[in-house]
């Protein structure tokens, strides 16, 4: 008789589960028939994911996915819809949720974001956790709203069963470490993850970007204007690429050659060797530096494998004392060519040089365009970034690379869906779009689909910008809007057209009663654009309407809005 099979003491199994693991592991050993199902009763855990854009809400339901081949017993919620009551009461609860704006909440995690940071929550002891975090590491406050679920689920008295992790733009690595993690955390087992195709043979999409060609490219700004805009046409023939109105398009860039150029006779090794390259494989140090690698970022995880390699008394009193607000006031408005210049450091080899650095990471633009209005294509609005710091010109990489250097055919696009921000599908329902500068751009494309659609619900459009001479982009279109009936009602605010600057939300309180009307009437509001000002003065505006119009108290006015959350009637791209 085959003798028993000892778990370590130390393994992530309870005692049950234990016992299993070591029966069948002797019976397979001993080529007999076993079972792959575990005894005993179900691991019971809860998904709550907090999603501006849609990914988190996507890696929820992968994570479920792979809960369904253990012995688990799981449930998903959106944070909006999941009762707070329960939490005292959950023995398994995986936190996934992204960050935006100024280290804010998703729209959908607020509430319960709120709830945390008080202090009416009752003990969470006999809770088990973990928090899957996402960001943009170019933002101060990187991760923040993960790390604050972190920690008040732990201060709380809830059990923290693996580690947070923070990850950035690209999270696939992260999330699999993440996943694995957790599922062990609870003795759970998941079956064999299936053998990944080549990249040739899969389809187009984020992990095989599409290379799009250009079919149209403009500036939308007049002559003398202080800003370019661009509007692109780019190819989806061939693709298989499907979107929706309110999704974006992940665009892949690529750096300047001009500043890796300047860069490679200043590194203190050879440059000629192949290097890594983030996603496998390998390339010559020039390619991976103009396709691969991050060279315009700095941030402290840079700035400290930085200082460990020079010699720069300055640099590393700056990570090791400085404040946060001094690192990022280094940060901003310089690259690595002015830590290659300034703060000269030595590095063993190539590998070594690109081991401290981030992956060049896609970005993401608002698609301002209708798949039904232009099939086989999709539309950007694109605010071209262009500014001087240091003695050096700078550019936003993303932005230039579309107006400079991406030739006739943009390197790889793929859609980021975003299911929270959508048109109702009722088209009787009145809709208000706010929509300051590049903001404009999903508008663009609401206003293409109400109007093939022939939607019968009444559009309401509040656009601006500087001046109206030169920066009424789409002018227009958007005018033959207005005169089809498509628009029924448009608000402009030039701001600098007149002595005292008039910006959206000013509109906005002019026309509060109004507003109040089509939104307590079931119409749907919506905004795009800047997190930290706009976006915050837009919703300030909105409660003053609704104590000022609708006759709430404060307090009402900020269940009101929570409730139209909740209803998928106000919804923010923001960023």
């Amino acid at each position: 008789m085959s003798s028993p099979i000892v778990i370590p003491e130390n393994a992530p199994f309870n005692a049950e589960q234990r016992a299993w693991l070591s029966e069948f592991l002797r019976k397979a050993l001993a080529g007999q028939e076993v079972s792959v199902e575990p005894s005993g009763p179900a691991i019971p855990v809860t998904i709550l994911w907090g999603s501006q854009t849609g990914n988190s809400e996507g890696i929820a339901k992968k994570l479920m996915k792979a809960f369904k081949t253990g012995n688990h017993e799981a449930e998903v919620f959106d944070m909006a819809a999941y009762d707070k009551a329960r939490l005292p009461d959950e023995k398994n609860l995986l936190i996934i949720t992204s960050t935006y704006g100024d280290g804010e909440p998703p729209d959908n995690a607020a509430d319960l974001h709120e709830y945390l940071m008080g202090d009416s929550v009752p003990s969470l002891k006999g809770v088990n956790f973990s928090v899957f975090a996402l960001g943009d590491s170019e933002y101060p406050d990187y991760c923040q709203c993960g790390i604050e679920f972190d920690q008040r689920l732990e201060l709380f008295g809830a059990k923290r069963m693996f580690k947070r992790i923070d990850c950035d733009v690209d999270y696939d690595d992260e999330f699999a470490e993440w996943k694995q993690g957790v599922i062990g955390a609870m003795g759970g087992m998941e079956s064999a993850a299936p053998v990944q195709e080549a990249v040739a043979d899969e389809p187009y999409g984020k992990k095989n970007p599409f290379p799009s060609a250009i079919l149209n490219s403009y500036d939308l700004n007049g002559i003398g204007a202080d800003r370019e805009t661009f509007h692109l046409e780019l190819s989806l023939e061939g693709s298989g690429l499907e979107y929706q109105t309110g999704d974006a398009l992940g665009v892949l860039s690529h750096n300047p050659a001009q500043i890796v150029d300047e860069m490679l006779p200043l590194l203190p090794f050879n440059i000629k060797d192949e290097v890594p390259l983030p996603s496998g494989g390998e390339a010559s140090l020039r390619e991976a530096l103009i396709k691969s690698y991050d060279i315009r970022s700095l941030n402290k995880r840079l700035l400290q494998a930085w200082s460990e390699r020079s010699g720069s008394p300055f640099l590393r009193a700056l990570v090791e004392a400085g404040s946060r607000e001094e690192i990022e006031d280094f940060c901003w408005g310089r690259e690595l060519i002015d830590l290659i210049n300034d703060h000269p450091a030595d590095f063993a080899d190539g590998e070594d040089f690109v081991g401290v650095l981030k992956k060049l990471q896609p970005r993401l633009y608002s698609i301002a365009s209708s798949p039904n209005a232009h099939p086989g294509e999709v539309h950007l609005t694109v605010g071209i970034v262009r500014y001087k710091t240091h003695g050096r010109d700078r550019g936003g990489v993303c932005s230039t690379y579309l107006s400079d250097r991406a030739g006739d055919v943009v390197s790889g696009v793929f859609v980021h869906n975003n299911k929270a921000f959508r048109l109702p599908e009722d088209l009787s329902k009145d809709v208000i779009m706010v929509g300051p500068g590049t903001g404009i751009a999903p508008f663009r494309a609401f206003l293409e689909e109400r109007e093939v659609s022939k939607a019968t619900g009444r559009n309401w459009l509040l656009f601006g910008n500087p001046h109206r001479s030169t920066d009424y982009i789409y002018e227009d279109q958007i005018e033959g809007w207005l005169q089809n009936g498509t628009l029924s009602k448009l608000d402009l605010a030039f701001s600098r057209d007149q002595a005292e600057k008039i910006y959206v939300q000013d509109l906005m309180i002019r026309s509060g009663a109004e507003i109040w009307e089509w939104i307590n009437g079931g119409g749907y509001f919506y905004v795009c654009g800047d997190a930290s000002r706009m976006a915050k003065d837009v919703d300030v505006a909105l409660h003053t309407i609704a104590t000022t119009h609708g006759g709430l108290s404060e307090e009402e006015a900020i269940d009101y809005y929570k409730g139209l959350k909740k209803e998928k009637r106000y919804a923010r791209d923001v960023y």
